[in-house]
């Protein structure tokens, strides 16, 4: 998938208040493990958010990454958007980052050390 981000148009407008919604926390990945049986080529990854959320797992397309760059790595997630299954995984949070014109995915991360399940603002 390639697309040029000049020409790709905006969504349209929510609310303040449907953006609040959406709880976006910091997590660190404690557990990286291969996703062979996924459709295009994807880490199963497990995140701490810290002692209110807990460890949650997702499915991402990040394979740009390497499992040893990915292992401790603090991320970015969308905690409560509810569960999907991928391949017969349960994805438990939709990982963040900026999509690249050619597909792949830089995550997003925070400049500083925060701790598990600090919010995003």
């Amino acid at each position: 998938m390639t697309f040029d981000p000049v020409g790709l148009p905006l969504k349209p407008d929510v609310s303040a208040q449907d953006f609040a919604a959406i709880d976006l926390r910091v997590g660190r990945v404690v557990a990286v493990d291969e996703f062979p049986e996924a459709r295009k080529p994807a880490w199963k990854l497990t995140v701490d958010f810290g002692p209110t959320i807990g460890v949650l797992r997702t499915s991402a397309q990040v394979t740009n990454y390497s499992a040893t760059q990915l292992l401790g790595r603090q991320v970015i997630g969308a905690v409560n958007l509810g569960t999907r299954r991928i391949a017969g995984f349960e994805s438990q949070f939709l990982l963040i980052g900026g999509l690249a014109p050619d597909g792949t995915v830089s995550l997003l991360t925070p400049d500083a050390d925060l701790p598990p399940g600090a919010p995003v603002a």
